[in-house]
């Protein structure tokens, strides 16, 4: 190992009984790459004891809070979820990945199936994807007509209202990533035998309908980015630092007590409200 380039800091993270494992399991081994992890690692513990926080204050105040995941196809939205959830308690968090409607919800009213889902009082809502399929997914891939599609846009602000005024938190995420960047998390599960069961149908057609994708997200930020539950863009393309900022972001809109603002405050180069980033989203 060549440590001549290493500060006397990273020295000793390298030299921890941690680095050492992490520097033997590498296989490039290069310090800087452990570093980086080790860095990352600590700050995520150090987040999810804000989370912490921010759940027993929930739960103590009977708040309730929702948070979106939405984004291409290999956002690395699951990932981040995972993060968010780890160390939380799971009596009083959920993650929400429904299936394909079965015949008696594709003839419900489209919300109807998302609401039993919704948070109850002290608990957190977790949605990997969530009603705004009807937005961008379903469009693309011809699951829904275009009377279907146009009934949602007309009546998902109106819906979000409700439970906006029901006091009901909301965050809304979109996982933005380059067509460069998807086609190399694509490929990637391809080879990988533990990575397969990520690969649906739909994900195998993201590439080739990247620009139908794109026009459908463009319509769903038109007409749903509002006020009161305003769109949060995460840019994605490094995985790590999606998840760090987002949960940085989250932390920041809950009001818990006792935060560390030392450690809470997101990178808005990396994580902002759509009107403010909305030019750097992947086309």
């Amino acid at each position: 190992m060549d440590n001549s380039y290493l500060s006397e800091k990273e020295l000793e993270k390298i030299n921890s009984k941690k680095g050492l494992i992490y520097y033997l399991r590498s296989k490039h081994r290069n310090p800087k790459k452990i570093i980086e992890l080790l860095d990352y690692e600590n700050e995520l513990r150090a987040l999810q004891v804000e989370l912490n926080k921010m759940q027993n204050w929930i739960i103590a105040n009977n708040k309730r809070l929702a948070i979106i995941f939405e984004g291409r196809d290999a956002a690395g939205k699951g990932g981040a979820i995972r993060r968010f959830i780890q160390h939380l308690s799971p009596r009083s968090s959920n993650v929400i990945a429904l299936p394909k409607p079965s015949d008696i919800e594709v003839g419900q009213w489209y919300f109807q199936r998302y609401v039993p889902h919704l948070p109850n009082e002290g608990e957190i809502a977790f949605f990997d994807r969530s009603w705004y399929n009807r937005a961008v997914v379903e469009p693309v891939n011809g699951f829904c007509t275009e009377e279907e599609y146009h009934l949602f846009m007309k009546q998902v602000n109106a819906f979000e209202e409700m439970l906006y005024s029901d006091e009901i938190m909301m965050i809304k995420f979109w996982f933005s990533i380059s067509k460069e960047e998807q086609e190399k998390r694509l490929n990637a599960r391809k080879n990988d035998p533990l990575k397969q069961w990520k690969l649906g149908a739909v994900d195998l057609k993201a590439q080739s309908l990247w620009d139908d994708y794109t026009k459908y997200k463009r319509l769903m930020f038109e007409k749903t980015n509002t006020n009161f539950n305003p769109w949060v863009i995460v840019k994605a393309n490094n995985k790590k630092k999606a998840r760090i900022q987002s949960i940085k972001y989250v932390l920041n809109q809950v009001p818990y007590e006792n935060k560390d603002e030392k450690i809470i405050k997101p990178s808005r180069s990396i994580v902002a409200s759509f009107d403010t980033i909305k030019r750097e989203i992947d086309n």
